[in-house]
């Protein structure tokens, strides 16, 4: 499986029940999103202890599922967002048992970025 350039983590508990077409129709309604669009989807349940992925390459969709044995992945459900953006760092730390809260972002260079004099 390749990894899609963005993945978007739904912050809301999700029915693992739901396969390809309900995950889509997810992605859809309530990210208004385009499921289609190449971009990753991660969904996780009330427990907190199952998680899926839902993407879409040139072959179709494809789904991913995780399910933990013993403890509980590092996603707390946020009121003020349905989805957030996930760096491939933060999908691994979350698949990997490390709790999902960024205190605050540290500035980072970026090429084509506008270059800001440090005059005293």
């Amino acid at each position: 499986m390749r990894t899609p350039a963005t993945l978007w983590l739904y912050t809301q508990p999700t029915d693992m029940r739901r396969s390809y077409d309900g995950l889509a129709a997810m992605v859809r309604g309530q990210l208004g999103a385009n499921p289609l669009s190449g971009q990753g989807f991660v969904f996780v349940n009330r427990r907190r202890t199952q998680l899926k992925c839902l993407d879409f390459d040139a072959g179709g969709y494809c789904v991913w599922s995780q399910r933990l044995e013993a403890g509980r992945f590092g996603v707390t459900p946020r009121p003020d967002s349905s989805a957030v953006v996930l760096s491939r760092t933060a999908f691994e730390g979350l698949i990997e048992g490390l709790d999902f809260i960024v205190k605050k972002h540290r500035k980072r260079w970026h090429p084509g970025a506008s270059e800001v004099s440090n005059e005293v």
